[in-house]
């Protein structure tokens, strides 16, 4: 059955009258037991049209995205005359439910839970598959012709030989003014249109000049882990630009970029999404959901995505009626913003490391009144946990492996929490301990002056992964000094150069002293 087919029958499905509440658990496996369902009971289905299609455009009810009528194909077909095997009703529930992203009164709707712990927006999600399976639609807006940029960084952002963004700092971002010309659009600069761009450019343009979008990347907790529902955000004034959503833009834009170049016959999407969401897509560890963010750093660059952004909001500015905050906005004010916008979610969100917040490890309640930290603090204090002593490579063995750690903290120790202020997997996650705001217990007589950080195994003779020693030694750190939480000149110290230990292990020490910010003194 082709994949187009199963989505386009399963959105029917979602347009069926009778309204009902969700009973599933809002989780992304119930998503997939969806779509391998249709697959298994409509063998041979041959559609032309996606059928995500048909949920972002015949949505019963709810603001419909408007570019997604202008960049995708809809089907023209009636609900009435789709007559598509029904699902079961609880299927069926949960489908119309997480079709619909939503941000109101401090929760997020429209999101589900995803088994490397991350919550994920259903709704950019299938946007982005539905360009996917549409790669032959050649996609158009009308972008710069005279950019704004000085000749070096025009020559700097231009394409390599192979056509890909180049790789380039987030201060390059530049907008250009459109000329009224038009360029078609590479598939994946077609992704992030459809999945990401409108959305970036619209909520940044309700945010001052230069400074960071309020709420950017604002994470939450779910009722419970084990038949999640609800999902309460950390930040009520959150803006729609959530993890969740940037989650679901960034897979939806990955999947489709994977979808557009594989061969004919093409995956079935639940198992595609099984093993984005599971171990990796055609086996390979690096592209699943657990690396979304180094994955989203290679579609795009800080100047392609801002003159994405700009060409996007023009096109919404000559609609009827567009969008009221697009009326009387300059095209130069727009390039500035689809700059910012673009740097931003560069920097902030693509440049920092995906950190689970404490509610999504359980965490018990702190013991006591915590002290808050003098910020911005300029040490970086190293540790392995040596206990649990083995990598965690699964969000459920992490955080089994943080309870654990906190019991012990806790119960024996006697400490008022978790000691570490932040505790890195092997499996692509930092998960948050006492946090970036209060003292810890992890560096005795120094708590006050450094942030804690501990990868979990014990590392005497081996080394972590590649991907933990890169959240410790860069992402991490830099995402702190760009927030103002460690100074810029912060230093990087192992345990036992504090502390009589062998902490953090002999064969990590080692790396860690060549590291850039390694200090031999601590001074």
């Amino acid at each position: 059955m082709r994949p187009h087919g199963v989505l386009w029958i399963l959105l029917g499905l979602l347009l069926w009258p009778e309204p009902r509440t969700a009973s599933l658990p809002l989780v992304m496996d119930s998503v997939i037991q969806a779509l391998a369902e249709l697959e298994q009971k409509v063998p041979g289905t041959e559609v032309n049209q996606s059928a995500s299609a048909w949920l972002l455009s015949a949505q019963s009810s709810g603001p419909v995205h408007p570019l997604h009528h202008l960049l995708l194909t809809m089907p023209n077909l009636k609900v009435t005359e789709l007559q598509p095997p029904p699902l079961n009703p609880e299927l069926q529930d949960l489908a119309e439910e997480v079709a619909r992203h939503d941000v109101r009164d401090g929760r997020e709707y429209g999101v589900v839970l995803a088994p490397d712990g991350s919550t994920v927006a259903v709704k950019p999600l299938l946007a982005g598959l539905t360009a996917g399976l549409q790669v032959h639609k050649v996609l158009t807006l009308t972008l710069p012709s005279e950019s704004l940029a000085t000749p070096q960084d025009a020559e700097a952002t231009s394409p390599g030989p192979t056509g890909a963004s180049p790789d380039i700092t987030p201060t390059d971002a530049t907008a250009t003014l459109p000329k009224g010309k038009t360029r078609s659009l590479s598939a994946r600069d077609s992704f992030l249109t459809v999945t990401l761009a409108a959305d970036l450019g619209l909520a940044f343009l309700q945010s001052p000049p230069n400074k960071s979008l309020p709420g950017l990347g604002t994470d939450g907790c779910w009722d419970q882990l084990s038949a999640p529902q609800n999902f309460t955000l950390l930040d009520p004034n959150a803006s729609v630009l959530t993890t969740a959503f940037l989650n679901g833009a960034l897979d939806g834009a990955l999947l489709a970029d994977y979808l557009s170049r594989a061969p004919e016959p093409q995956p079935s999407l639940s198992c595609l999404l099984s093993e984005y969401y599971g171990a990796g897509v055609a086996g390979d560890p690096e592209f699943r959901s657990n690396f979304r963010r180094q994955k989203g750093a290679n579609l795009t660059s800080a100047s392609s995505l801002a003159q994405l952004v700009l060409g996007t909001l023009v096109l919404l500015q000559s609609m009827e009626p567009g969008p009221a905050q697009l009326q009387n906005i300059s095209q130069e004010q727009l390039a500035q913003v689809a700059a910012h916008a673009a740097r931003e979610f560069m920097e902030a969100f693509l440049g920092c490391p995906a950190i689970h917040p404490r509610c999504r490890w359980e965490a018990a309640p702190y013991r006591g009144r915590p002290t808050p930290l003098k910020l911005p603090l300029g040490f970086l204090y190293v540790h392995h946990t040596f206990e649990p002593a083995l990598p965690c490579t699964t969000f459920e063995r992490c955080a089994a492996n943080m309870r654990s750690m906190q019991r012990f903290h806790q119960d024996t120790r006697g400490w008022e929490d978790i000691g570490y202020s932040f505790v890195v997997g092997s499996e692509g996650y930092v998960y948050e301990g006492r946090g970036w705001h209060w003292v810890g217990a992890h560096t005795r007589g120094y708590n006050s002056r450094g942030f804690g950080v501990a990868i979990v195994g014990d590392y005497t003779k081996s080394l972590p992964s590649k991907a933990a020693m890169r959240t410790v030694s860069d992402e991490l750190p830099s995402c702190a000094v760009r927030a103002g939480l460690l100074r810029s000149d912060y230093q990087v110290l192992g345990y036992r150069q504090l502390v009589h230990t062998d902490c953090p292990g002999h064969a990590l020490f080692r790396q860690l002293r060549t590291w850039p910010h390694f200090s031999e003194t601590g001074n």
